[in-house]
């Protein structure tokens, strides 16, 4: 198979956005799921805590 430009070309700009769009949605509900807020509060303490 010969991967020239126009090829890869091709591929990223349909499978590569497609790719990154589903890679975005699923930070996203990473961050907005249940529990999540907790986690988050628990981290940004943790330089706060005394050894």
């Amino acid at each position: 198979m010969d991967f020239d430009y126009h090829t890869m070309r091709a591929f990223a700009d349909s499978w590569m956005l497609l790719a990154m769009a589903l890679f975005f949605l699923g930070v996203v509900g990473f961050v907005l799921r249940p529990g999540a807020r907790r986690a988050a509060d628990e981290a940004a303490a943790i330089p706060l805590k005394d050894d």
